[in-house]
């Protein structure tokens, strides 16, 4: 009898638990030791040369640095927005800063591109 009635007080602290528990906002980037990264799981960059709301990086910019493209129909959320690119495609930004994958990153946690081009791809941050 005192066997069920631990295995109770614990299976109802479990369940009380989840009770708790929401699922995490529909999102299109998550954080990761204080670093934004995108649905690949990579780390995500900002180009100090854009401007709020608008990508400078295109063409083989663009194949270096790949945009966090935004699907059809993407709508603005909390702190995201999405902007147009010149070729018409639609990418995340997050506060206005338009936020892209660096080329050489190979594997999740990677951030080699922190600092390139003189300072001006930073890591993304919430």
């Amino acid at each position: 009898m005192k066997k069920f009635g631990v295995s109770a007080i614990l299976a109802t602290a479990l369940l009380a638990g989840c009770g708790s528990m929401s699922p995490a906002p529909d999102t299109p980037t998550r954080t990761v030791d204080g670093v934004l990264i995108g649905p690949s799981g990579m780390t995500l960059y900002t180009f100090a040369r854009d401007t709020a709301g608008k990508s400078t990086c295109n063409a083989q910019c663009a194949t270096n640095w790949p945009p966090l493209m935004a699907p059809a129909g993407a709508k603005p959320m909390g702190g995201y927005s999405v902007i147009a690119r010149d070729d018409g495609k639609a990418q995340w930004a997050y506060k206005g800063a338009p936020l892209y994958y660096w080329s050489k990153d190979m594997k999740t946690g990677d951030r080699t591109g922190d600092g390139m081009l003189q300072g001006a791809w930073k890591v993304a941050r919430p």
